[in-house]
């Protein structure tokens, strides 16, 4: 059963099996281990960039494809649930429909985009993809009368998600049981069977015929794969699971905007979380969206303290200042990049290897 699960694809570390087993029942029983909004708000964000890294890492880790355009269809699973709700009001109907409008686009244009752009090398179609999301963000910006313009969309969800709903009226190992906790735990078992989903796909024939095109796309062609339709499906695939990671983040917000889930930002953030966890690792999106998320949740607060207990030391309660936390987190990445050159799955795999 667990070999099904996992696609054979096991951990091969122990160290790393036990990361993620308690990453697994951390977020699991986050409601209940961490109490407090801000700790349930980081525990969804945790899970909606799993989703988004695991898919990008399908382009990047496996296929050896630069892409920028990722957030755009991010932007529009996001932006498929917050028209929906606004136009259709706070039903599944609307979650539906808004889904699959979401997917049917994201189908379209990564159909497009792949074919006509996938046989250009590198750096070109990078650029091309960048220049893609770029125009789309701007275009989403414009058309205030369907996306809000630049103030956004901001909408009700069906009843039973909403935190108002409150099913019983005593609280449950002392965290009260309301639409709040329901999402989050929808969104905890979506996030659950996308990754298993990627596990499938990328330890399938397929996924062994694009780990081939990323090591030698020219030995892949010779040999009798046609590279370009490989290319384009698996270009594809990763839209449609960034699509359904953009409609988590709609779902649990109750709100998008341009800057919500189209930023530049957002398209580097993915790229440190693959970075750091692993590339060509499903499971290093798992571990590099923990760890990232977290720094970007808490480091501040860390500063914060440090700040406060270094006050005597004004050079260094300077160096501290919760102001400067994106320099923390830049020196954070260095490191992290220095000392695990193939990510800290990469890193644990071969220190197993070694032992």
């Amino acid at each position: 059963m667990l070999n099904r699960l996992l696609s054979g694809d096991y951990p091969r570390s122990q160290l790393l099996a036990v990361m993620l087993v308690a990453i697994f029942l951390g977020l699991a029983f986050a409601p209940f281990l961490f109490p407090g909004v801000k700790a349930l708000n980081v525990a969804a964000k945790v899970l909606v960039f799993v989703v988004l890294a695991a898919s990008f890492d399908l382009l990047l880790g496996y296929t050896g494809i630069v892409s920028f355009a990722h957030t755009m269809f991010f932007g529009i699973g996001a932006y498929g649930i917050a028209v929906a709700n606004t136009r259709l009001g706070p039903t599944w109907t609307a979650l539906g429909v808004g889904m699959g409008g979401a997917l049917l686009l994201s189908l379209l244009l990564s159909l497009a985009v792949g074919l006509f752009s996938l046989r250009v090398r590198a750096i070109f179609f990078a650029m091309i993809t960048l220049a893609v999301a770029a125009a789309f963000q701007t275009l989403a910006s414009q058309l205030s009368d369907i996306t809000g313009g630049e103030d956004g969309l901001t909408f009700k969800v069906p009843e039973i998600l909403s935190p108002s709903f409150e099913p019983f009226e005593e609280p449950f190992l002392g965290v009260t049981i309301d639409g709040r906790l329901i999402c989050y735990y929808l969104l905890f078992v979506a996030a659950v069977a996308l990754v298993l989903a990627l596990l499938r796909i990328v330890n399938s024939p397929f996924g062994r015929v694009l780990q081939a095109i990323r090591e030698n796309e020219f030995r892949a062609e010779a040999i009798g794969y046609r590279v370009v339709v490989y290319r384009t499906t698996s270009s594809v695939l990763s839209a449609l699971f960034a699509t359904l990671a953009g409609a988590m983040l709609a779902l649990w917000l109750r709100y998008n905007g341009p800057d919500t889930s189209l930023s530049f930002e957002i398209m580097m953030d993915c790229l440190l979380i693959v970075v750091i966890g692993g590339m060509g690792t499903i499971y290093g999106s798992v571990i590099g969206a923990v760890l990232f998320v977290a720094a970007q949740s808490y480091l501040q607060d860390l500063l914060r303290l440090g700040h406060e207990a270094t006050t005597s030391l004004p050079w260094l309660s300077a160096l501290l200042s919760p102001d400067r936390w994106l320099l923390w987190l830049g020196v954070l990445f260095v490191l992290s990049v220095y000392y695990f050159p193939t990510g800290v799955v990469g890193r644990l795999r071969s220190l197993r290897a070694q032992a």
